[in-house]
């Protein structure tokens, strides 16, 4: 499928599924109400629970508190609790969304499918789509397969919805044995949903179960590297050996409602708000808490939420024996350094290094907060752990060349920094963060400045939009002695970083060189108000800065032992 058509059917399928009626209104009717709107906007879902709870005691049938207290337990993951009150809003007679969903989970979980099929036809579902899948699903749940494919079918019919309609039937048919029924849909070329990491897996497993593991082996070899994915890689190993994978994806009919709110939120991730999607991720993981990607779906979406302690309880419940368990670490670890837990999730992380320490992602993850520590002696170490378990040069390796070598340089150990971004080049010559990086560090160190400015404006041609590069081609003009030629690409720089104090202060300098001394020292004021105190750049002192002002650049380089401004031979008259 084309990438206008996965969009068009991205964009028709959050139509459908956004359609579906409306959340009520509000108005102020207590200090709790006020309590609990306030941490719904704040997106503080446990607080919002229990003030939205406690609104209840006000008056116990009133539709918007039942339905702002069942979205925040929804929100939580309390899907009993949510069904409660979305039971309570139905029978007001409210048309509710939250409700529909909360109650179509309970009745899932509880695999009542006539309960399901009973909503849906009163249209009491969450939505066109959902509705469709579910109720293919529900069929088959009541042991009628032939109405349950009609019913996938009929969805399949709706303008757009084929690959999901297609997908479903074919993991409908492998939960019952017919995996011939089903390799004929997934292998057939409909695409979208069917090219999804899970959606290849599940079509390995229908392949290993029709005793063709070499095309299994073949699928996940042209689809991903499995070398460094533990899940793929037992996979592999028991596909090497003869084995015959178990299909595991969808065990029956409630496994397959869990799989249709993961695929529909899943296709929702960038055409809804996240704190809708979650009740998607949230359901999933309701109906099958092995659903270990829905689980780090809700996990990614809390954290974007701003929800950390949320998202980290949710990475906690994988298993360490789950072939995920190090991703979930991972973001549990980034959970926790966004609550300014630091200590915390370096402690995650270099205890994963000691169980998963063979898998580069974990140590270069452990690197990358060590160098955001400043602890470059401890990042180094965890960056060449991780190439080393390459074994072999792979292209992917440019990053961890790369952030070792910065690693290296902030050390003051240029040589071996130098060395690692060549390495870096080496894998991927064209390279815009490191052709800037390596020639901005060139050109501080005033040595091979032609290389140098090579070296930038290939980055810029690669990169014309990134401020930051265009403030490092504006400053090798500015080491070379090329004030003219500095001004212009500084002020484009300044134009696309308008706010970053590295950037004013080097186009203040270049304003003075060319004579345009009021306008620097504006840029330089400029500067020091955009200056983090907490965290000061090297490359923006604000010392320095405010020396400059006092008596100008070339006073302030005369005290440092610097080489007078110059101008090029030719350039800046």
């Amino acid at each position: 499928m084309s990438g206008s058509a996965t969009r068009w059917m991205k964009a028709a399928l959050a139509a459908m599924v956004l359609a579906a009626p409306g959340m009520a209104g509000a108005q102020g009717v207590s200090g709790d109400y006020l309590a609990a709107r306030s941490a719904a906007m704040a997106g503080d879902f446990a607080a919002a629970a229990e003030y939205f709870d406690r609104t209840l005691l006000y008056d116990k049938s009133r539709v918007e508190f039942l339905e702002r207290a069942a979205l925040a337990h929804m929100s939580l993951g309390n899907l009993e609790r949510a069904a409660i009150l979305g039971e309570r809003i139905l029978d007001e007679g409210a048309g509710s969304q939250v409700a529909q969903m909360a109650v179509m989970a309970r009745d899932a979980k509880a695999e009542n499918y006539a309960a399901i099929l009973a909503a849906i036809a009163d249209d009491k579902g969450p939505g066109p789509l959902t509705d469709g899948l579910v109720r293919a699903w529900s069929l088959l749940g009541q042991g009628d397969m032939t109405a349950a494919l009609n019913a996938f079918d009929a969805v399949g019919a709706l303008q757009g919805m084929q690959p999901f309609a297609t997908y479903h039937k074919a993991l409908a048919l492998a939960s019952v044995g017919d995996f011939e029924g089903a390799e004929a849909l997934m292998g057939s070329d409909i695409g979208g949903v069917q090219f999804t990491r899970r959606a290849i897996i599940a079509r390995v497993e229908v392949l290993s179960q029709l005793d063709r593991n070499d095309e299994a082996l073949a699928l996940i070899d042209q689809s991903f590297n499995a070398r460094f994915d533990p899940a793929l890689s037992g996979m592999v190993a028991a596909l090497e050996a003869g084995e015959a994978l178990p299909f595991s994806h969808v065990r029956g009919a409630k496994d397959g409602i869990a799989e249709t709110f993961f695929t529909i939120g899943s296709a929702l991730t960038n055409d809804a708000a996240d704190d809708f999607t979650l009740l998607y991720a949230r359901i999933a993981t309701y109906l099958n808490p092995d659903h270990t990607d829905a689980t780090l779906m809700a996990a990614e979406l809390l954290r974007a939420l701003g929800q950390h302690e949320l998202a980290g309880a949710a990475y906690n419940t994988v298993s360490r024996d789950d072939p995920a368990f190090h991703a979930a670490e991972i973001g549990r670890a980034e959970a926790l350094r966004a609550s300014d837990k630091v200590d915390a999730a370096v402690e995650v992380l270099e205890s994963l290094a000691e169980t998963h320490g063979d898998l580069p992602v974990v140590q270069s993850t452990l690197a990358d907060f060590m160098r955001r520590l400043d602890r470059y002696d401890d990042a180094i170490a965890a960056y060449t752990r991780a190439l080393d378990a390459y074994g072999e040069p792979a292209t992917e390796q440019w990053f961890l060349y790369y952030a070792r070598g910065i690693s290296y340089e902030r050390s003051g150990r240029w040589d071996e920094a130098e060395a690692d971004f060549r390495a870096a080049l080496e894998l991927n010559p064209e390279q815009p963060q490191v052709l800037n990086y390596l020639g901005y560090s060139l050109v501080e160190q005033q040595i091979k400045l032609d290389e140098a400015l090579d070296m930038i404006e290939r980055a810029v041609a690669a990169r014309p939009d990134a401020g930051y590069i265009v403030d490092s081609l504006g400053w090798v003009y500015y080491r070379l002695g090329r004030y003219d030629e500095a001004v212009g690409q500084l002020e484009r720089a300044a134009e696309l970083m308008p706010i970053d104090p590295v950037v004013n202060d080097h186009l203040g300098d270049a304003y003075w060189a060319v004579g345009r001394e009021l306008e620097a020292e504006f840029m330089w004021k400029r500067a020091l108000s955009f200056v983090d105190y907490e965290d000061v750049s090297e490359d923006a002192d604000p010392e320095r800065i405010r020396r400059k002002l006092e008596i100008g650049l070339d006073a302030v380089l005369a005290e440092e032992g610097a080489p007078p401004l110059s101008v090029a031979s030719g350039a800046g008259d």
